[in-house]
């Protein structure tokens, strides 16, 4: 059968877009492009059959009941401690001072944002009723989202000036963004210069490694070809593998960042062996934590259950 898959460009992909990986069964044309224009196009209009899709707007789409399923494979997983930014030499030096304030943030339903939303919370006390939450474009003015804001938040939609403009002229507090915004890196600096190691500490304590984004398939697709599902996670999982295997070669210089594989081997270790699992078990108290963050944010109704995301065909793998 032939199929359509849009992702964007990553190391451990590639061998898979490249067709040096084949899935078994399928015949696979791969499209690269912006992650922000995979999402609007596969949500709005479904142009293709398997696309990369934000784990926010996936939850949202399940709790709705739309006809889409994703499989267990996470290209793009971020620690979001480092998404926080607030005044360089302003009065915000803690969470703690952002009781009551006003942070902006681009898009309520970005899945950096509710992962760092979740951090302020859940590890540093914030109650998100007493914050004044601006929506807003990060660079640009005129980003409008439509959304009802859950019960007890106070969200405003700015559509005449950007998050950067308001956040240098004293008008908003903090923003959370997952863009770093450019060009002023002196006046607006992360709230947590050591987020790297805060990040590590609430992994290693919690077992949470923030996933971004999902694979997702046409809910056509799957009820015409449930095989499918388990043969493209495969396909995904050995892409993976062979990009990692790149990482840790020591005999030539794969990736031009000296000392990589120094790197690759200390998040190994931090990570159990395995610093970048797919699948469900392996994280489970990942997605047990965005789901309950989704639920308090208002991204859905209802608390949803981690079987609810991935089809039978994936929820377990076999075993030799």
């Amino acid at each position: 059968m032939r199929l359509t898959l849009a992702v964007s460009d990553y190391d451990h992909v590639r061998d898979l877009t490249a067709g040096r990986i084949a899935v078994e069964g399928v015949e696979l044309t791969c499209l690269q492009m912006p992650v922000e224009e995979i999402f609007f196009r596969f949500t709005a209009f479904r142009e293709w059959h398997v696309s990369e899709l934000s784990l926010a707007k996936y939850v949202t789409m399940v709790a709705a009941r739309e006809p889409v399923a994703a499989i267990p494979v996470f290209p793009s997983r971020v620690f979001r401690h480092s998404a926080i930014y607030v005044r360089g030499g302003g009065h915000v030096r803690e969470p703690a001072d952002l009781a009551g304030a006003r942070i902006g943030v681009p898009e309520w339903f970005q899945t950096a944002g509710v992962w760092a939303r979740g951090v302020l919370a859940h590890e540093f006390g914030l109650r998100l009723t007493d914050v004044r939450w601006v929506q807003a474009g990060l660079r640009q003015p005129g980003r409008q989202e439509q959304f009802t804001p859950p019960a007890g938040m106070t969200v405003v939609v700015e559509s005449g000036r950007s998050l950067i403009d308001m956040l240098l002229a004293g008008d908003l507090d903090a923003i959370v963004t997952a863009r770093p915004p450019e060009g002023a890196e002196h006046a607006i600096v992360p709230l947590f210069p050591d987020a790297a190691e805060r990040e590590r500490e609430w992994h290693r304590r919690t077992g949470v490694q923030p996933i971004m984004h999902v694979i997702a398939l046409r809910g056509d697709v799957l009820d015409a070809h449930p095989w499918v599902a388990a043969n493209l996670y495969q396909a995904f999982v050995e892409a993976r593998d062979r990009s990692l295997a790149r990482v840790a070669d020591l005999n030539v210089s794969r990736f031009p960042v000296p000392w990589l594989q120094t790197y690759a081997r200390a998040a190994a270790a931090d990570f159990g062996g395995d610093p970048f699992p797919y699948g469900v078990e392996a994280n489970r108290p990942t997605l047990e934590a965005f789901l309950g963050y989704a639920h308090e944010q208002g991204l859905t109704p209802r608390l949803l259950r981690v079987e609810e995301l991935f089809p039978a065909q994936v929820r377990r793998q076999y075993r030799i």
